[in-house]
């Protein structure tokens, strides 16, 4: 399975209008960060984790042709507010796409997109095909997706475990029962903001100390912001088999 980073930033990060710090007025396009998603392919299978309002041009930038489904973590706009633009997969697969998220964020997307579900089916507006998301586990084509329960401050997100493979992005504190679904992961992607703590969102160090109780064999940090400083000066600072992820970067999970 490839994996691609479509996007590594938050709506608290990079570029912040009118800040003149080093990292937003830095020329490395490793600090040019869009907001946070990942893109997920097998020989059969295309989905998305989140669709902020950067999903159009990530989705162009990585020449995206074919889409299966949009996995969702939670409600927030820099997660969902880009799934309007899922139009142009309509009209190629002449389908709904299918977008799978737990109920409170269902009720969500029926209220910021009504009319996508209105009874009354304006000519060219996008089709989503909504489904739960079963805490067992479920199947998209070939991939087997696992939930995991996460909470980003008080609000329940999920992340995903996909075989060797776990996404954990928005959350500042996993639950024993859920880390019993990330032991065993080779690949481990998880949210740190910043150095300092937040109320949120993992620190560097509180991320770092996932990694290390996981174990996996690779680890990449995303979601992050401007305060998070300089991508090659935080790279000297990580262990080894840890990286800030950033804009672009893919890689391939073996089993």
């Amino acid at each position: 399975m490839k994996i691609t980073f479509l996007g590594t930033g938050t709506s608290q990060g990079v570029p912040v209008i009118a800040c003149d710090c080093n990292t937003c007025l830095s020329a490395d396009v490793k600090d040019k960060r869009l907001r946070t998603s990942v893109l997920l392919e097998s020989d059969e299978t295309t989905l998305v984790i989140d669709a902020g309002p950067d999903f159009r041009q990530q989705m162009l930038r990585e020449h995206v042709t074919k889409l299966d489904a949009i996995l969702l973590t939670h409600e927030h706009k820099d997660h969902i507010s880009g799934l309007d633009d899922v139009r142009a997969f309509n009209y190629k697969s002449k389908d709904a796409i299918d977008i799978y998220s737990e109920e409170r964020v269902q009720k969500v997307l029926k209220k910021e997109y009504s009319y996508v579900f209105s009874e009354y089916q304006y000519p060219g507006i996008p089709k989503m095909r909504l489904n739960p998301i079963p805490e067992q586990g479920f199947n998209v084509m070939n991939m087997q997706i696992t939930p995991v329960r996460v909470f980003h401050y008080r609000l329940p997100v999920y992340g995903f475990r996909i075989g060797s493979f776990a996404y954990i992005t928005d959350a500042n504190y996993i639950p024993e029962e859920s880390k019993e679904k990330l032991y065993g992961v080779k690949y481990l992607v998880i949210n740190a903001l910043r150095k300092e703590k937040h109320i949120s969102h993992f620190s560097l160090r509180e991320a770092l100390d996932i990694i290390k109780e996981i174990s996996p064999k690779k680890a990449f940090i995303t979601h992050i912001s401007h305060q998070m400083g300089l991508h090659s000066e935080v790279t000297k600072e990580l262990p080894t088999g840890v990286m800030l992820a950033y804009d672009g970067l893919s890689i391939t999970c073996e089993d």
